[in-house]
């Protein structure tokens, strides 16, 4: 039978991956910290307000916002989850149980992996939408939650499996050196599935651009084409493709830094560009926000109704709703999005 090591402390794990542990407060570790609280913050307030804006403005109330809304559900997750690592880092880190130490672990996989399968959920959905020339869907308000409930069952199933066997206490020398308690093997796993559903996504859209140039191409040719439609459906698409590429740009350093340390890659200095991969990652959670108001003028307007309440009775936030107008039996928004 193998020995299991379930009575070590944190630090024992450390110094078996030879992870320095500080026992004081550093420089750095003080900047990491208050870089980290200061853009969990911000993470925070902004997804709020996306959430927050669709929940509030009816022309919002369509299954795409809803995926928006709950990207920007996971990305506020992240934010809780990337907080909690701040109270929790550093010389902290050595005091911590090791239940403990797999919840805030935990918080990171599952905050990742709800982002990841909504951003799929997202594009199969735009794929589904765009090759039919419609703006939205015609999903169900219940096949919309129960998409998202199974969003949010996979981010936790895949976040909690290393808490419940798939780590490294039974087995030292299959530790990670960037998460000490967690198996490699894991961590090749759930970069490698990540990695794989960034591409299907590029992939999805890619064949949703190269579809949408060529029927708007027709579409110009007829003057029957109703431009408005057009020209959001088009916007729309843009709008989750920038998402898209954000969130690659963002997470994609820090899945191959865990993939070269899952393979156990010894030449591979990952504990040096550790902290930094995972505050780009963060701060993806703040771009999509800046996207949504970017991108959307229905979406800033909403932002600036939420944040000025009492401006609500000046004629201009309390001008009457426009441009929700009808095309062949599909409402388009009066919005850049």
């Amino acid at each position: 039978m193998r020995h299991c090591f379930y009575n070590e402390t944190v630090g024992f794990f450390y110094n078996n991956s030879r992870k320095e542990l500080s026992a004081h407060w550093r420089p750095k570790d003080v900047l990491v910290v208050a870089l980290g609280l200061a853009v969990s913050a911000v993470v925070l307030l902004t997804n709020l307000l996306v959430i927050a804006a669709v929940a509030t403005n009816r022309r919002f109330h369509y299954p795409i916002y809803y995926l928006l809304a709950n990207l920007a559900a996971a990305d506020l997750f992240a934010g809780v989850a990337y907080m909690f690592l701040m109270f929790h880092t550093g010389p902290r880190t050595a005091q911590l149980s090791l239940k403990t130490w797999f919840i805030r672990q935990s918080l990171l996989d599952t905050s990742l992996t709800a982002s990841v399968v909504n951003l799929l959920a997202i594009a199969v959905e735009r794929h589904r939408t765009v090759l039919t020339m419609q703006l939205h869907s015609e999903m169900s308000a219940q096949r919309v939650v129960g998409l998202i409930f199974s969003i949010w069952a996979a981010a936790l199933l895949l976040g909690l499996i290393p808490s419940y066997g798939w780590h490294c206490l039974c087995s030292l020398e299959s530790c990670s050196r960037m998460a000490p308690l967690y198996s490699r093997s894991y961590l090749t796993f759930w970069a490698v599935s990540n990695l794989a559903v960034f591409l299907v996504m590029v992939l999805v859209y890619g064949h949703i651009f190269v579809y949408v140039r060529r029927r708007m191409a027709r579409m110009a040719r007829h003057t029957g084409a109703h431009p408005r439609h057009r020209d959001t459906v088009l916007a729309l698409v843009k709008t989750v493709t920038i998402v898209l590429g954000a969130f690659v740009v963002c997470w994609t350093p820090g899945q191959v830094v865990l993939l070269l340390d899952g393979l156990g890659c010894q030449s591979c200095d990952v504990l040096a560009v550790e902290k930094y991969v995972l505050l780009l990652a963060e701060i993806n959670s703040l771009i999509n926000a800046i996207v949504y108001s970017w991108r959307d003028n229905e979406m800033r307007s909403t932002f600036r109704r939420i944040l000025c309440f009492p401006c609500l009775r000046n004629s201009k936030y309390a001008a009457p709703e426009r441009g929700l107008n009808s095309h062949n039996g599909h409402f388009t928004v009066d919005s850049s999005i």
